[in-house]
């Protein structure tokens, strides 16, 4: 999901402006500014594009989904549903708010199976974040109908698949609140920072309040703003917005030339009979940022994984096996290591994910996802076509002899 392989004369001209202009703090300062304010650029933006009312940017992803958490009103002791595969940044923003992260199985669309949502609702439970992992979403109009019901806070988590859409619907744009990372390693990337959107005036009040340490941003004198509740700093710089404001214009040609290369892999794979792939709700219209497949077992996945390896195929990645995107080696959740103490409450919530997801397992050791890079040339694209389906028929071969 690189969005800076992509830098050029745009980025460079937005940034130097900010240098230019001297400020780079996105509030205050305003007779030096000149009017330049490139984070309130970069969310009027992101709001038009995502089809949004509102849009606030903030210094990183799980920035982006603490403040969702706190706007919503989730805080101690509260349950929020999440995924077993996703980044460590969703359980990390839910404990941050002083709630409990309640591990939950994904299905064949890689993310949360609803049927295990439902079952895992408790009196407890206020919110439920799906996690759109390498993409692609989830069944989400199954997941706001089980929100409705039971008067839930739906919160979606797309920082890996900014651009796909649902219902044609922007994704991020279907829930509660939609939540953005804009990382270095995104598909689009200010170096550092995240964003949210919502379509409600009382989670944008809040959001852009509570990431400036609850200012309320009344009037032109910051040291005389009051402050309605407790706050943090989770501000983005000008200088992250002014890349931002360039990447983002950049995003349907992006999408583009992921459709583009990962069309190019697919095809060639579908030589292939035993490969097949995640499936995208109906309605779903995923990023193109990964391409995800499964293999018919979790002993062949691995071998294919390897193979990829061995025949020059780069940035392939086996998550059943990954230390920061599945459940299985979160031994620092898990176990509960934590340098400050946990709450009784959060403790004893955190028991509840000590438990085996078979489900998940089932899935995700039959996984590979492959990265859509956007620089490939047309002559390397189909030489890792031809490898990919040369290296995963020579595991495919050994298992039948």
């Amino acid at each position: 999901m690189p969005g800076f392989e992509l830098f050029g004369a745009e980025e460079k001209k937005e940034v130097q402006d900010v240098l230019d202009n001297g400020v780079l703090m996105r509030y205050g300062f305003d007779p030096m500014r000149n009017g330049h304010h490139k984070a309130l650029e970069l969310e009027r933006d992101l709001a038009k594009r995502m089809q949004t009312q509102y849009a606030q940017v903030v210094s990183s992803g799980t920035a982006a989904l603490t403040v969702a958490l706190a706007c919503a009103g989730i805080g101690s002791g509260d349950e929020v549903i999440m995924p077993t595969f996703t980044f460590v940044a969703s359980f990390e923003a839910i404990l941050s708010v002083g709630a409990v992260p309640v591990l939950c199985d994904i299905d064949d669309t890689l993310t949360l199976d609803p049927k295990a949502v439902e079952a895992s609702i408790t009196s407890k439970t206020k919110a439920i974040m799906p996690v759109h992992m390498c993409g692609s979403m989830a069944d989400l109009k199954a997941l706001k109908a089980i929100c409705k019901t039971h008067n839930l806070i739906l919160l979606e988590d797309a920082c890996q698949a900014i651009g796909a859409t649902y219902d044609n619907k922007p994704l991020g744009s279907y829930g509660d609140l939609g939540c953005f990372s804009f990382d270095y390693v995104k598909t689009i990337t200010c170096g550092e920072g995240g964003g949210i959107i919502t379509n409600s005036e009382i989670f944008a009040d809040r959001a852009h309040k509570y990431q400036d340490h609850g200012h309320d941003h009344v009037g032109n004198d910051r040291g005389a703003e009051t402050h309605p509740f407790l706050g943090y700093n989770y501000r983005l710089s000008e200088l992250n917005a002014a890349v931002g404001i360039a990447q983002l214009r950049k995003l349907d040609h992006t999408l583009e030339i992921q459709k583009k290369n990962y069309t190019i892999l697919r095809e060639a794979l579908s030589s292939v009979p035993e490969v097949t792939y995640r499936r995208v709700p109906e309605t779903g219209v995923e990023s193109y940022a990964f391409l995800n497949i499964f293999l018919p077992t979790e002993d062949l996945a691995r071998k294919a994984h390897k193979a990829l390896g061995e025949h020059g195929v780069d940035a392939c990645f086996y998550w059943f096996d990954n230390n920061w995107h599945y459940y299985k080696k979160w031994e620092h959740l898990l176990e509960q290591k934590s340098l400050s103490k946990l709450s009784q409450e959060v403790q004893s919530g955190l028991q509840k994910n000590n438990k085996s997801f078979d489900a998940s397992d089932a899935w995700m050791g039959r996984t590979i996802s492959c990265l859509i890079k956007l620089n490939w040339t047309e002559a390397e694209i189909t030489e890792r076509a031809s490898k990919m389906v040369e290296a995963i028929q020579s595991v495919l071969v050994k298992s039948i002899s």
